[in-house]
Order: structure tokens, then C-alpha cells, then sequence
């Protein structure tokens, strides 16, 4: 019986503890680095590790950088390769932050909500603050976080000719979407 009630205070205190914070495996972060010279500079990524805590309004996306996946295999290459993302020296991309907003923002009740999150995002070594306009959805117990946002391929000292040729954006869109 001791045993029997400590374990069910245990599993009430992790309860207590962890049931703040939401977490998924399958948050997708796309980007479309698309020009009027070349459609194809588009990838997804749909096993993005996310976590958001409604308490404090805390959020943390990291995405393994081979992940991408391209419609042409060779950009997925050269994606991956030394001279662009190079991403078995730098293998993921993050970004954490808080909702600056989160006070506004109830999820306890159904409905539509905006949020303004400031936070860090790392991408080849390289920290950069940004903030991102979001839009946060309740509907019956779930929370979807979505987002869309530009960063400057120079801020992470991400360069190279299909840049310089205008075959790739200079600030392509990335587009998140979580469900917690």
C-alpha cells in the first residue's frame, strides 16, 4: 500500500511538473528561397522537434538539417554540402524564444490568437535574434503554432554563386507549423 501511494504521488508530481509543456515530433518548418530565375529552391522539413509551455509562453523548434528534403535531389546535395549549409559540421537549426504577448493569449478557451515571440535562432553555428509574428490556434484542446517569417542568408553566412546568380533568394520565406 506505501509503495502503491508513493508511486501515484510520483506520477502526480511529474504530472504537475511536465504537463506544462507540450512537445511534438512532427512540426514541419518549410522555406521557399524561390526567384524569377528558379522555382525550385523550396524545401520541407516535417520532423521538426517542438515544445511550448503554457505557462510561460516558452517555445523551442530544432530541425536536423538533412531533413530538408528538395524535389530535386542534387540541390538536396549541394544543400548539405561544405560549401552551403554544411551540415555534418552543423547539423540542426534552432530557435528559442518566449511570446511576448502571452498574457493575451488563452488557451483555455477556442479561438484565434496573435503572437509576437522574441527569441534566438541558430543556423551553421551563428546566433541571431529575431522576432516572429505568429498566429497561435485553440480548438478543443489543441494549440497549433503557426508562423511565417524571412532571414537574411547573410546574417548566417550562408553566401555563394546561386545566391550571387539570383538563382536563390536572398531572404527566403521560412513557414512554421506545430501541433501541440
Amino acid at each position: 500500500m506505501k509503495k502503491t501511494t508513493f508511486l501515484f504521488f510520483c506520477m502526480l508530481a511529474v504530472t504537475g511538473i511536465f504537463g506544462q509543456k507540450k512537445t511534438t515530433a512532427t512540426a514541419s518548418v518549410s522555406f521557399d528561397a524561390t526567384t524569377p530565375k528558379d522555382a525550385l529552391p523550396k524545401a520541407e522539413n516535417k520532423t521538426v522537434i517542438g515544445s511550448f509551455d503554457t505557462k510561460t509562453g516558452a517555445v523551442a523548434f530544432e530541425a536536423a538539417v538533412k531533413n530538408f528534403a528538395f524535389s530535386n535531389p542534387q540541390m538536396q546535395s549541394h544543400f548539405n554540402g561544405a560549401n552551403w549549409m554544411n551540415s555534418d559540421q552543423f547539423p540542426k537549426f534552432t530557435y528559442t524564444g518566449t511570446i511576448d504577448n502571452f498574457s493575451k493569449i488563452k488557451l483555455s478557451k477556442n479561438g484565434v490568437y496573435s503572437a509576437k515571440v522574441n527569441g534566438n535562432m541558430t543556423i551553421k553555428g551563428i546566433t541571431k535574434k529575431i522576432k516572429v509574428a505568429g498566429k497561435i490556434t485553440v480548438a478543443e484542446g489543441k494549440i497549433t503554432v503557426t508562423a511565417d517569417f524571412k532571414i537574411k542568408l547573410s546574417d548566417f553566412g550562408i553566401s555563394g554563386q546561386p545566391v550571387i546568380a539570383g538563382k536563390v533568394s536572398t531572404e527566403p520565406k521560412v513557414t512554421v507549423v506545430a501541433v501541440f
